[in-house]
């Protein structure tokens, strides 16, 4: 039977709102995802109101690269809510 000690300790995020602590976000690795639910998730991000940004009009497809390419590197991570039963792409720190 495992003691308490050899238990990982789960980060906790606080909310105000009294939210059951089991149904807490996690970060998801991208690797954890099919190719095709990775697309699906990248390519909804890329395409909601407000995301462009830029000078120059880019494609869906140069947008998907390029957000695939910042959750390699680490400085964009895929976080799941439990309590909604959606996932979103968030900041996370460069490696």
């Amino acid at each position: 039977m495992p003691r308490d000690r050899d238990r990982e300790e789960k980060p906790r995020v606080e909310r105000d709102d009294g939210a059951d602590p089991e149904l807490e976000p996690l970060d998801v690795p991208y690797t954890a995802l099919s190719a095709d639910a990775l697309r699906g998730l990248v390519e909804e991000f890329v395409t909601r109101d407000g995301t462009d940004y830029g000078v120059r009009e880019r494609t869906v497809e140069e947008k998907v690269r390029d957000v695939t390419r910042q959750l390699e590197r680490g400085e964009v991570k895929i976080v799941f809510d439990p309590a909604s039963r959606s996932a979103n792409l968030v900041p996370g720190r460069a490696r």
